[in-house]
């Protein structure tokens, strides 16, 4: 089993497009890659919410997954990639591809067609994609919000453990913390996705963030996490105050990744990430 231990902050990336979105831009995946690392951000997320994986066919998948792979090894960078979120066969596909290239862990959705009804159903699915990646860590990306399956998080961690060799942790995309805390547990990772609520997070007992803004502001979530390890509390909710304006502002101009997409241009002009891909508001 390959290993895999993370505390800290892991950047959910952009997928680069040219030409109006049409095809994937390979080309800005170097340069965006220097940057992450100019900027300390040393682990990433590829295909995610973020990256609009479920908008690539499973040859573009497998593309920008085998370039980031690729540009992270020249830098010494981390890389999940997200595997879920297309018709199972696809899904067995990615994990195979995942496997071959020797990516650091997979995350995966639940089948969001014939959605789990039960813990033991999402346990059940998870464990069959697991096979066709048996050496990479598995964790399970929750975030009801879109996939509509809001299982308890606690008990599903539970009979995962028992039930498939490689899993390792959830990434919770949730702004319930009195469950998501209750999924802590030494020897588990648990990747916090909501960037508002980082320093409360942290005092819950979080130590794991996969957020969007990483990419566009990561010297603010950095600065929080510095400000509640040196016990700084007022500061650290100052600094998250910060961010939660920023991000009311980004969000006046479209949907979630739409607007963080168009707030990574501004920032990085230099790295051509182009629009997002329809149904998605450009």
């Amino acid at each position: 089993m390959k290993p895999f231990s993370f505390t800290g902050l892991m950047a959910p990336v952009f997928t680069p497009y040219s030409n109006n979105a049409e095809k994937v831009n390979i080309d800005a995946i170097e340069p965006y890659v220097r940057m992450l690392k100019d900027n300390k951000v040393e682990d990433v997320l590829v295909n995610g919410t973020t990256g609009e994986g479920m908008l690539l066919n499973a040859a573009e998948r497998m593309l920008v997954t085998e370039a980031w792979q690729r540009e992270c090894k020249k830098q010494g960078i981390t890389m999940m990639v997200q595997i879920g979120g297309a018709p199972y066969p696809d899904v067995v596909q990615l994990a195979r591809h995942a496997a071959q290239i020797d990516a650091d862990a997979v995350l995966c959705l639940p089948e969001l067609y014939f959605k789990p009804k039960t813990c033991d159903q999402l346990v059940s699915y998870l464990k069959s994609v697991a096979t066709h990646c048996p050496m990479l860590p598995m964790f399970y990306y929750h975030i009801p919000m879109f996939t509509d399956v809001n299982l308890h998080m606690p008990t599903f961690l539970d009979k995962a453990e028992k039930e498939i060799p490689s899993f390792r942790g959830i990434k919770y995309t949730s702004g319930d913390l009195e469950q998501g805390t209750a999924c802590l547990k030494t020897g588990r990772t648990i990747f916090l996705g909501a960037d508002t609520i980082l320093c409360g997070a942290v005092a819950a007992g979080f130590d794991s963030f996969i957020m969007t803004t990483i990419n566009i502001c990561p010297e603010v979530a950095f600065q929080i996490l510095s400000d509640m390890d040196r016990g700084a509390l007022e500061d650290a909710r100052k600094h998250q105050r910060e961010l939660n304006e920023r991000i009311t502002s980004i969000l006046r101009h479209g949907d979630w990744v739409t607007a963080m997409k168009k707030a990574f241009r501004e920032r990085f002009p230099a790295i051509e990430v182009g629009h997002t891909r329809p149904p998605l508001s450009t």
